[in-house]
């Protein structure tokens, strides 16, 4: 049957993240233990205010018909009144709201409207995985400008200068990062929107999932400079901030000409998101921010639990995430050392041997565009997190 499958999907490569969870799933199911560091998924349950909110709109019984494509209109005011309020991106109304079935859905949505067949989208990376494969599905050629650990995972604005071509349409980075934690100052954002604003024929795609989980006291959002919102699409979501994972709710922020072909393209596709969702996300946006600060208190707490913990394990390299919720060390140490019949030659080989030895499951920087380095996430109770590095610390002292 595989030839009748079409030569995208064939080329398409399984999501990295979901393929090592699937791999730790197989193992639980024979009985192991495993501890999964692998998925971005907070380990906290929505707030409970936000949960009230979906049983409310189900009691209405107003939300069971088909929605509007691009939202319902009191939550696309609500969330251009958080960017305008929040975020400093005074232009935005709720005509520039696309309301999607997650962030990765705004995404996809944003390349099948703007990329046409061989037009490049200038990546920053380390970058979250599912970004190249939806630039190529569109038909553009993903071009990477890498960030080093040695400033932080941080590519340049000198860099991006020097990777512009003609063929350039796009430029994506997120911040905080998946899977560094790395967060934008104002000042680096500032220089990347100068180098932009040199070109009338490029937009930035700024993912901003990870905004409410941000250490470094402030946030930054490049649309809210000057010339930057009609050339900018801020994507973001209530997954990460409001453990909203499975509720699936995100959105972008857009100029209006790309907004309308966001919403003409998802009226095909899927047409509007859950309206329980929705109602859910409306109480998230403007209500209680409180248990919002509290998970972000908590995942600040458990970065340096581990920041600590891995600094006691000889060989990881790592530096201090400043948001969202993931470590992403340098395991190049480990490199060409074994432990009986399994040599490490890889940052995929690493994993697999974490896997199987210490019974923690990782994923591997190659999908991230890393292939030294490897992420892990510390959206687990710290009880799990000292188990899972006291595990991995056992494992690479077995390596030789």
């Amino acid at each position: 049957m595989n030839a009748i499958l079409s030569d995208r999907i064939n080329a398409m490569e399984e999501s990295a993240t979901l393929a090592m969870a699937k791999k730790a799933r197989e193992l639980k199911s024979q009985g192991i233990n495993i501890i999964s560091l692998s998925l971005g998924e907070p380990d906290f349950k929505t707030p409970a205010h936000i949960q009230q909110a979906a049983k409310d709109a189900i009691d209405e019984g107003k939300y069971f018909s088909y929605p509007p494509v691009a939202g319902y209109q009191d939550l696309r005011e609500a969330i251009a009144g958080k960017l305008r309020q929040e975020n400093g991106i005074t232009a935005a109304k709720a005509e520039n709201i696309v309301v999607s079935t997650g962030a990765k859905h705004s995404i996809a949505n944003i390349f099948m409207c703007i990329i046409n067949e061989g037009d490049e989208v200038i990546i920053f990376s380390p970058y979250w995985v599912s970004y190249s494969e939806i630039i190529k599905l569109a038909g553009g050629v993903p071009v990477l400008i890498e960030g080093t650990l040695e400033n932080n995972f941080k590519a340049t604005a000198q860099q991006l200068e020097e990777a512009i071509t003609d063929k350039t349409k796009a430029v994506i980075y997120s911040s905080p990062c998946n899977p560094t934690g790395s967060v934008f100052s104002k000042e680096e954002l500032e220089a990347i929107a100068e180098v932009v604003k040199k070109r009338d024929d490029i937009v930035v795609i700024a993912d901003e999932i990870y905004e409410k989980i941000n250490f470094t006291g402030s946030h930054a959002s490049i649309a809210s400079f000057p010339g930057m919102f009609e050339r900018t699409i801020t994507v973001n979501g209530f997954s990460k901030g409001y453990a909203m994972t499975g509720w699936r709710v995100g959105y972008i922020c857009a100029p209006v000409a790309i907004a309308k072909a966001c919403e003409k393209l998802q009226g095909q596709f899927t047409s509007g998101g859950t309206g329980i969702a929705q109602r859910a996300a409306l109480a998230g946006i403007v209500g209680d921010q409180t248990p919002t600060k509290e998970m972000e208190a908590a995942y600040l707490k458990r970065r340096d639990l581990v920041l600590e913990l891995l600094r006691e394990i000889p060989g990881i390299k790592t530096h201090v995430p400043e948001g969202a919720f993931y470590f992403f060390p340098d395991v190049t140490a480990f490199f060409g050392k074994k432990s009986g019949d399994m040599t490490i030659n890889t940052a995929d080989d690493f994993c697999l041997y974490i896997l199987n030895d210490a019974h923690v499951s990782l994923v591997t920087g190659e999908a991230f565009g890393a292939p030294n380095c490897v992420r892990l996430s510390y959206a687990a109770s710290e009880e799990e997190l000292k188990q899972a590095l006291a595990n991995i610390k056992e494992a690479v002292a077995k390596l030789q």
